[in-house]
């Protein structure tokens, strides 16, 4: 009962970050829960909350959505999902989980050194970071990195960025998801966890949109920059011990 309890929090802490930044769910649901769950148990059922989560927050902000980088970006991420996948469903729990550890360490370092790009990249380069997503996504159920450092570090703007980031997980969720039950991760225990965790995702979605204009942005982002990080080592010594036994 207290490990339901613990994860029902976890899945509300990302879910409020999802709501005022527009990413954040897979990388703080995921990362946590892989502290109680193996990747495999829990990766289907955040991709179903973030469908649920793209789709609440479409109407507010469909006006700032940057639809010309969509296009390739998606491709980008139809393409390498299959592999993530397959990854996903034949690598034991604990390589998993260090690559995991690993993952969002890098990315986090990335983000808080305040890398920057002059211009949008073109189609090439959009597909390659769709395509980094894709892997990521299908392998970790965490598409975010990437695509965050793509919209965040360019002159897109955040309120652009926020929204063809909640754009982006629409697809790249309704891909992963279809990759998955291809794959036989989908059943009735992961819907049945989906829909044990949606409430609490809902409240924290709708706390976080509340809250993304009367909250500095960028102390915002440090908070989680710092907590994923810890997140990460934590992951990275339970994988590494599991390793060793």
């Amino acid at each position: 009962m207290l490990q339901l309890a613990i994860a029902v929090l976890i899945v509300f802490i990302a879910s409020i970050v999802r709501g005022f930044s527009g990413f954040g769910l897979s990388l703080l649901a995921i990362t946590g829960l892989s502290l109680i769950y193996a990747p495999a148990d829990i990766v289907p059922s955040i991709f179903m909350l973030e469908l649920v989560a793209s789709i609440n927050l479409l109407p507010s902000i469909w006006k700032d959505i940057h639809w010309r980088s969509l296009a390739p970006l998606t491709l980008g991420c139809l393409i390498a999902t299959p592999l993530g996948v397959w990854c996903l469903a034949h690598i034991s729990p604990a390589p998993m989980q260090l690559a995991l550890a690993i993952f969002v360490l890098v990315s986090t370092a990335i983000l808080g050194w305040g890398f920057s790009l002059k211009n949008i990249p073109g189609i090439a380069g959009s597909t390659a970071v769709g395509a980094a997503c894709g892997l990521s996504n299908g392998a970790f159920g965490i598409a975010g990195p990437p695509l965050i450092l793509f919209y965040f570090s360019s002159p897109a703007g955040a309120a652009a960025g926020r929204a063809s980031i909640v754009a982006f997980f629409l697809a790249t969720d309704t891909i992963g998801l279809a990759n998955q039950y291809h794959e036989g991760l989908l059943n009735w225990d992961v819907v049945m966890r989906a829909a044990f965790y949606l409430p609490a995702m809902l409240f924290g979605v709708w706390t976080g949109a509340r809250s993304f204009k009367g909250v500095s942005e960028e102390k915002f982002r440090k908070v989680v920059l710092i907590l994923l990080a810890i997140m990460a080592v934590i992951i990275g010594v339970k994988a590494v011990l599991a390793l060793n036994v």
